[in-house]
């Protein structure tokens, strides 16, 4: 006969099946998180970090609706299909409250089509990806981080007046970079006629044959480049585009590479002038930013990268959606969070009903080498709500919830 002991634990397993939470649970929120930390550490080590500071000051400040916010931490290894993996693994035997997280667009989507097949709430922090909230949205699914869309649109006005025609564009081969090429080459388009695109250079993610790439632009002679690689793949571009002259009397346009994670590793390769959306950390005087930035430099001695405002504005808006329902019902979230406001690090931010993305902006200006150290100068920050889509583009975007 079985003892008493493998009976009760048979039934705290068989309790689990059935998606009962285990009593020491039911005092804390979980937050079931899917990243590819060990793939993009650049970026996701600082929005751990950021995660960890917003759990600790929501917590030492009573928690969420008298609960603690606890986070359940899975690696999706880069693979949607470990993602999806990690997804069940968090909702039926963690018994997390929400999902959260990823970073590459593709896996954003996986996880998204998990949220809409489950019915289960999902915040997506970082992937940029347009599809995630329109072809590809759905009732359970809501992004933070200012789109590939938006962040293409506050490019283009600056684009358009260097009054450039003939224009290259190289971006890594994948859901992020092929939606952010395309947007760019549309909207510029249409604010600039006459213009034409006379290269493009798509390398798959992380295997950049970056002389091959450089050269092959410059044969094509471009006035002006737009740029969409990251990471490593972004400084061996550099480095090989330094080598052959190809941003010299070239104007560039980038996305991304004003951010700390992808700036500070170019050092005294970087080039001088190149139109970027970024993060300068350092010159941002707003209240919330300060209180912020003195909280991260004090709890990790460092300082924090647009990774780190990621997080931490992601663990604050699931606080603000999960006190606005009174529950971790991912039907009342799905409510609560369509026109939610919270304040991040970058001052007040909403989540838009018709399409559940959210109006975080991002800083526009020009990078600088300055004594071999890349800095973002001449910016300003450009709200996201005043670069999204009319609601009538957007119906025609996005599918039926």
């Amino acid at each position: 006969m079985k003892s008493f002991r493998s009976l009760t634990r048979a039934a705290a397993a068989a309790a689990l099946a059935w998606g009962l939470a285990p009593a020491m649970a039911q005092g804390v929120i979980k937050i079931g998180e899917i990243n590819s930390y060990k793939a993009q550490p650049a970026f996701l080590e600082p929005y751990k970090k950021g995660m960890e500071l917003a759990v600790d000051e929501i917590n030492a400040a009573g928690g969420v609706n008298g609960k603690k916010l606890q986070l359940v931490i899975r690696d999706d290894n880069a693979n949607p299909g470990d993602a999806v993996r990690a997804a069940e693994e968090l909702v039926s035997r963690e018994q997390v409250d929400v999902l959260s997280g990823t970073f590459l667009s593709h896996i954003g989507l996986a996880v998204a089509d998990f949220s809409k097949q489950k019915k289960f709430f999902f915040l997506a922090g970082e992937p940029l990806t347009d599809k995630i909230v329109w072809q590809g949205g759905n009732k359970y699914t809501f992004r933070l981080r200012a789109s590939t869309y938006m962040q293409a649109a506050m490019l283009v006005p600056e684009a358009a007046k260097l009054k450039k025609k003939r224009w290259a564009v190289v971006y890594p081969n994948y859901e992020y970079g092929q939606s952010a090429a395309a947007t760019f080459k549309q909207l510029l388009k249409a604010a600039q006629p006459d213009v034409e695109f006379v290269a493009e250079q798509a390398p798959a993610l992380g295997k950049v044959d970056a002389g091959a790439v450089a050269q092959a632009l410059a044969d094509a002679k471009p006035d002006a480049i737009f740029n969409v690689l990251f990471g490593a793949d972004l400084t061996k571009f550099v480095r090989e585009g330094n080598t052959r002259g190809l941003f010299q009397g070239r104007e560039v346009v980038s996305l991304l590479t004003g951010e700390p994670e992808y700036l500070d590793p170019l050092k005294d390769e970087t080039p001088n002038g190149w139109i970027v959306t970024g993060y300068p950390w350092n010159g941002i005087n707003t209240a919330e930013h300060k209180t912020f930035l003195g909280a991260y430099q004090a709890k990790f001695n460092d300082y924090p990268r647009l990774g780190s405002i990621v997080g931490y504005s992601m663990i604050q808006a699931l606080a603000a959606g999960i006190k606005k329902a009174g529950s971790t019902d991912s039907e009342k979230l799905a409510v609560s969070f369509r026109d939610l406001s919270f304040t991040s690090p970058f001052g007040k931010v909403s989540f838009r009903a018709q399409d559940h993305q959210s109006t975080m902006g991002a800083f526009v200006g020009r990078i600088k080498n300055d004594n071999g150290k890349g800095v973002m100068v001449d910016y300003r920050y450009l709200d996201g709500a005043a670069f999204q889509p009319s609601n009538d583009e957007v119906k025609k975007l996005r599918a039926a919830d």
